[in-house]
């Protein structure tokens, strides 16, 4: 079996940790990395699982090393990484959930011809809903790239793209639940403002985003057909819309992801 560690006990990680176990891995075969004391017990605990406060110890036993932290932590476990002796007498690879960091900063820092997979996961995966895109470094090969996207299923959907495509990919799915919960609050409000019980307005909302989705997904149209076939003429939909682009939601749209996009780039650059 792939022995798995994960280095990051957070929300991510942790949802990782959940998606594998369910999809039939073995605890034992799982270890987590996570500096927290109570919080490393805590996840311990819940799955069963080893946990340690030491990267290099989880390192160097694991065939998959996930990075599951914060961009600004990066470095922090590349240089504990350091001391891990990687690639000496396993065929490793390691897998990159860090917003915006390229896999040549990896790549940098690991032993010459380190294989890195750079992936983009959203936080639906929390749900087992998540989508997530990847990106094979130079020294990747077609085994661990399947690998990689064996395990990220475990959480959701997966597509791989060119690793030049993933700052779009943080914009579009990555920031994307944030778009999402966004709209959902603002109806919420409009609702309220119409005289409904919020209880009433957050349950209207919430089943007509989920179904949406699943209509979207099952019927085989585009959203702009599927629009269309609501949007009666001179009905209450096309009034609704009409404000919608009088207001600008395209343009808003386009200006938010462009932003998420330059913040992803920004948090990829090598620091001085």
């Amino acid at each position: 079996m792939t022995r798995i560690a994960v280095i990051g006990g957070g929300r991510i990680g942790e949802a990782l940790i959940a998606g594998l176990l369910e999809s039939g891995r073995a605890s034992k075969d799982l270890v987590v990395v996570e500096p927290v004391p109570a919080r490393a017990e805590l996840l311990a605990d819940r799955f069963g699982i080893r946990a340690t406060g030491v990267v290099a110890d989880a390192a160097k036993s694991a065939d998959l090393i996930v990075i599951a932290v914060k961009p600004h932590d990066v470095d922090g476990v590349l240089t504990e990484l350091g001391k891990a002796e990687l690639g000496d007498d396993r065929d490793q690879v390691l897998l990159s959930l860090a917003a915006g960091i390229p896999t040549l900063r990896f790549e940098a820092k690991l032993p010459a011809g380190f294989p890195v997979v750079r992936a983009m996961p959203n936080t639906p995966m929390l749900v087992g809903q998540g989508i997530s895109a990847i990106a094979p470094g130079r020294y990747a090969r077609k085994e661990q790239l399947a690998l990689v996207t064996e395990v990220l299923q475990s959480v959701g959907k997966v597509v791989t793209v060119a690793e030049s495509q993933l700052d779009a990919v943080t914009a579009v799915s990555g920031s994307g639940p944030a778009y999402f919960f966004l709209v959902v609050e603002a109806m919420i409000d409009a609702a309220v403002g119409l005289g409904l019980a919020r209880d009433v307005a957050a349950q209207l909302v919430a089943q007509t985003m989920l179904g949406s989705a699943a209509l979207l997904e099952e019927s085989g149209q585009s959203a702009a057909e599927l629009r269309a076939g609501v949007t009666s003429p001179a009905g209450t939909t096309a009034a609704a819309v009409r404000e919608l682009e009088r207001a600008g939601v395209r343009s808003a749209f386009y200006e938010a992801l462009n932003a998420a996009k330059r913040r992803s780039v920004e948090l990829g650059a090598t620091p001085d």
